[in-house]
């Protein structure tokens, strides 16, 4: 019988305990003042475009910076809205903790690609395969098209191929340049060796610079970087290298 009676008792302990905790963490003083903002990128790609100074600044400008404000005050409807409007931003999500701080979860546009086409357009296209205007400010040393470049064809084929380079570290550091052609037959510039790259149309292009990277890797690094002006991997099973005329 005393052994169930202290039992209720701590089980009522407990119990008030846990009321008064919940309490006392979902009770926001009035006058709890926004301490700082916390940024979280949420890109799987977790590239760094946006920084937390520029949020802040983003902020300050609009007369909205929640810092040193009350946290009661702070609208974060009103502060999404200033923050999407960014060209580098795809979401945003903000939340106050109970702590006095501002959490500002982004989802950014990442730029893959710089076009400069034949028709005079002149646009980035982001990792989602939607375009973004020229005054972007980016900083990533991205590949640039060139020539008989349709908005279409950069939408669809040329961002998935910019997607494949963007994950892969060898061919993202090395081509610099995409020429298209008529008839969208491909070529690249690369960043190392003075030559041309030919790829021909755009299918099978993985197992093409495979193919490449293996030519690259056993014949270019003992003849020479320099000895070739035309590297053309169009056909399967061969490689078709046009030596430099000398002068």
């Amino acid at each position: 019988m005393i052994k169930r009676i202290l039992l209720s008792i701590v089980m009522l302990v407990i119990l008030a305990y846990l009321v008064l905790a919940i309490t006392a963490f979902n009770v926001r003083p009035a006058d709890l003042v926004c301490q700082d903002i916390d940024l979280v990128i949420k890109d799987s790609i977790n590239v760094g475009f946006i920084t937390k100074n520029e949020v802040t600044s983003i902020l300050s400008k609009h007369g909205a910076n929640p810092i040193g404000k009350k946290t009661e005050e702070v609208d974060l409807k009103v502060l999404e809205e200033i923050l999407v409007k960014h060209s580098l931003i795809d979401r945003v999500e903000c939340y106050k903790t109970p702590g006095g701080k501002l959490y500002v979860e982004v989802t950014q546009r990442v730029p893959v690609l710089r076009v400069f086409g034949k028709n005079g357009e002149n646009y980035f296209v982001d990792n989602k395969g939607t375009i973004m205007s020229p005054e972007t400010k980016c900083i990533a040393h991205l590949p640039v098209v060139t020539g008989n470049v349709e908005k279409s064809f950069a939408l669809t084929d040329l961002h998935e191929f910019a997607l494949f380079l963007q994950k892969n570290k060898f061919w993202s550091a090395q081509i610099e340049q995409i020429n298209i052609l008529k008839g969208r037959e491909i070529e690249l510039v690369p960043r190392v060796g003075d030559h041309i790259v030919f790829l021909g149309k755009m299918d099978n292009y993985e197992s093409k610079l495979s193919r490449l990277k293996k030519f690259y890797q056993k014949g270019l690094n003992k003849v020479g970087w320099n000895k070739y002006e035309r590297i053309n991997v169009e056909f399967d099973n061969q490689i078709i290298c046009t030596k430099k005329k000398e002068k």
